[in-house]
């Protein structure tokens, strides 16, 4: 029998805190152990921990508890495993759940000043394809990825890491400190843990898109055992996941595990790896075959340059999009919903002083038919 982690999807992580976690911190208890070369199976909660289901309403999300994102699977102990050494994780499989959503959530995602009403949409996932009533005439072909793996921080890290965020947070940038609101596990591990909102050298919500199956990713080791967790599975997501959510959904993935003995330490970098042999979607939609794209430059709305702001091209690119699409009809939120799943923004050229080029690209095939 294969080594696993069930859940039970109809409850929340706080009912099953022996599955996972939603905080990251050394001293989480592993829910399994497991020996290099195994392979394990992993249930996942969808990255709101259930809080949007099928009869979820736009209204229901002013009940939102934001403390609550990003249930974790885990943290599975890997025999073997070292600080200093580098995890490989290989994807086996990862099966989609049947429904999904993406929404927009005031006061976050890229372009949370502009896009500051509620919108959600409901996923049906079948044969391939993401369709949706709230936006009729688009499918999304699938390519499900785990948005989320991570090892756990040492002691150390911990500490190093919660302070920079606070320095961030002290300059005026944007950073969630440490809260025991909706934590799991709750104790010293949820008042401590560090927030899985973004990604740091451990891995975490890295979301990217080519972590299919069939991908291999690679993690420093930080304590002994390396205490793995995944979860944050999307069915299909553009380059950039600009609204804050791609198509959400859970999933079961399975996964192998290699321990690569002092990697880490010999490295001149402390940084996630990832790798796939073959081709991480269907190149059809990924490439595109056929595409529409727009670009974006650092330049303003007073039409003044920002010289080399990349993320000023990357706004406009996704803004420019949006206006394309809502010349074919969409509303704004759908546009912006669009962009997020199935929209890919890329770095055209960083050399072009002083305007740099984001270009956003879109793959045709997702108007031909539900």
């Amino acid at each position: 029998m294969v080594p696993s982690i069930r859940i039970d999807r109809s409850k929340p992580l706080a009912a099953e805190p022996r599955c996972g976690h939603n905080r990251y911190h050394p001293d989480i208890a592993p829910a399994l152990e497991i020996g290099e070369g195994e392979e394990i199976v992993l249930e996942t909660r969808d990255a709101v921990d259930g809080q949007i289901t099928p009869t979820t309403t736009v209204a229901d999300l002013a009940r939102f508890e934001p403390g609550r994102i990003h249930p974790l699977t885990g943290p599975v102990f890997v025999n073997g495993a070292q600080p200093g050494d580098v995890l490989e994780i290989e994807y086996l499989d990862i099966a989609p759940q049947p429904t999904g959503f993406s929404s927009i959530m005031p006061g976050l995602g890229f372009l949370r000043d502009v896009m500051t009403e509620p919108f959600l949409v409901h996923w049906a996932l079948a044969d391939g394809w993401a369709t949706s009533k709230q936006i009729p005439g688009v499918r999304v072909p699938g390519a499900p990825f785990m948005g989320i793996s991570a090892v756990a921080p040492s002691a150390a890290k911990l500490a190093e890491w919660t302070a920079r965020e606070e320095r961030l947070v002290a300059r005026g940038g944007i950073a969630l400190p440490p809260d025991r609101a909706g934590a799991v596990p709750s104790g010293p591990c949820g008042l401590a843990g560090l927030r899985t909102m973004p990604p740091r050298e451990n891995g975490g919500n890295f979301d990217v898109k080519q972590l299919t199956k069939g991908s291999k990713l690679f993690l420093p080791v930080f304590v002994e055992g390396a205490l793995f967790s995944t979860g944050d599975a999307h069915f299909a997501q553009g380059d950039g996941e600009v609204c804050v959510t791609a198509v959400e959904m859970g999933a079961t993935v399975a996964v192998r595990f290699k321990v690569h003995k002092g990697l880490a330490t010999k490295r001149k970098f402390i940084a996630p790896v990832f790798s796939h042999a073959g081709f991480f979607a269907d190149p059809k939609y990924a490439l595109p075959s056929r595409l529409l794209g727009v670009m974006g430059m650092p330049i303003n709305a007073a039409g003044e340059i920002e010289g080399e702001n990349l993320t000023l091209a990357c706004r406009n690119a996704v803004l420019n999009m949006m206006e394309l699409l809502q010349e074919r009809g969409f509303t704004k939120q759908q546009a912006y919903v669009i962009c997020s799943v199935a929209v890919d923004l890329r770095i055209s050229n960083v050399v072009d002083v002083p305007n740099y080029v984001v270009s956003a690209v879109l793959s045709e095939a997702i108007f031909d038919g539900d």
